[in-house]
């Protein structure tokens, strides 16, 4: 198979799809890798890396889409890359298509699969492809809102974790999922007072036996949300629901409450966002101000470090990248579970529920469309 992979296209994304083992990996079993040029520069990646493990240097995105069987990239293609999709090509990437009707539409009128890393999900229940930029936006979710917190950023001048004498800063976790329980370890760790707010019971029971005590679990309603977030410095949305739109969850009215100079970072952004007043940010303007509250909802967080992030993913996306490569995209759906349940637009048609329910369209069941649809 002929493997692409186009240098992102997304503003202010440093991220690479591949580094140059998954290079040798898939050079080894008779496959061809083009990397478009200076595609993981950003990354610590030089073009030479990539041609001394196998990979043939190419120009240009055009070259890359139009040439490859496969094209693997982080984020979602941009409206420019919609002209470039081919049909019947396979795309592994990042997608959040709840988001993104014009995105959906788009992979979906090029006839192109789309299998995307958010929704890959094993037999025990993992996202874990999802994880480790989870893992990443939850640490650097803290990182962002210290320093949003400071004076000279607009913020409320407090240090998180306080000085002898000093109380500090009080950090508010909406989700107590990978990148919530991330976050609060990361603020628990330089001191603060951290509140984790969940609605699985069971998942807060957990949180409560491993967190460091100066962390605290809460269920999450309405009241409770409300009574947190009038007090707190720093409010950081970790709102997830696999495939779909983020609920929001804070409202208007509890963004008005907090206090001037506050902070929230919405992690969910990529998903819509969890919070009434979010809208997506980049790593180029990464905040505004809405009620005297400063808003961080850069939608690809994780870009920011480049080098850790690429790496993360490149040690979960290879494995079945090389399965999909050596089999086709339907013969490895049908043998992976975390390969079909990527699957979420095949040629044309949504193969997966919650992004056809976002969007009032029609949902093929990704197992029938396996023997519905010609192998690519």
């Amino acid at each position: 198979m002929k493997v692409g992979v186009p240098r992102e296209a997304k503003p202010f994304e440093y991220r690479v799809a591949i580094v140059p083992d998954g290079v040798e990996q898939l050079v080894a079993r008779g496959h061809q890798v083009m990397v478009q040029a200076g595609a993981g520069r950003d990354s610590g990646i030089d073009d030479d890396d990539y041609r001394t493990a196998g990979a043939s240097i190419v120009p240009d995105a055009a070259a890359v889409y139009g040439l490859a069987d496969m094209i693997m990239k982080v984020k979602e293609p941009q409206p420019a890359e919609y002209p470039l999709l081919r049909k019947g090509q396979i795309l592994y990437a990042f997608f959040h298509f709840a988001a993104s009707r014009g995105l959906a539409e788009a992979v979906m009128r090029a006839g192109c699969v789309a299998i995307a890393w958010e929704t890959m999900r094993s037999p025990d229940r993992r996202l874990p492809i999802l994880t480790p930029m989870s893992e990443v936006a939850g640490k650097m979710s803290v990182q962002e809102g210290a320093k949003y917190l400071e004076q000279p950023m607009m913020g409320r001048g407090i240090l998180l974790g306080g000085v002898p004498g000093v109380e500090p800063a009080e950090v508010v976790v909406v989700g107590g999922g990978t990148v919530g329980s991330n976050a609060a370890g990361i603020a628990a760790g330089m001191g603060a007072r951290v509140t984790i707010l969940d609605i699985n019971l069971d998942r807060l029971r957990y949180l409560d036996e491993v967190m460091p005590r100066n962390v605290a679990t809460l269920f999450c309603n309405a009241h409770n949300l409300r009574r947190k977030l009038r007090t707190a410095d720093l409010a950081i949305g970790a709102v997830l629901v696999e495939g779909a739109r983020a609920p929001v969850v804070v409202t208007v009215e509890m963004v008005m409450s907090m206090k001037r100079g506050s902070v929230i970072v919405d992690v969910a952004i990529d998903q819509g966002g969890c919070v009434a007043t979010s809208r997506p940010t980049t790593h180029g303007e990464p905040t505004y101000v809405v009620h005297d509250v400063i808003h961080y909802c850069v939608a690809n967080m994780p870009g920011a470090v480049a080098h850790t992030s690429t790496f993360a993913l490149a040690n979960v996306t290879i494995g079945p990248a090389v399965a999909i490569a050596d089999k086709g995209w339907r013969r490895a759906a049908a043998d992976s579970p975390l390969i079909l349940t990527g699957l979420n637009i095949c040629t044309g048609r949504v193969t997966n529920r919650a992004v056809a329910e976002t969007f009032g369209l029609e949902f093929v069941d990704p197992a029938a469309a396996l023997s519905e649809t010609p192998n690519v």
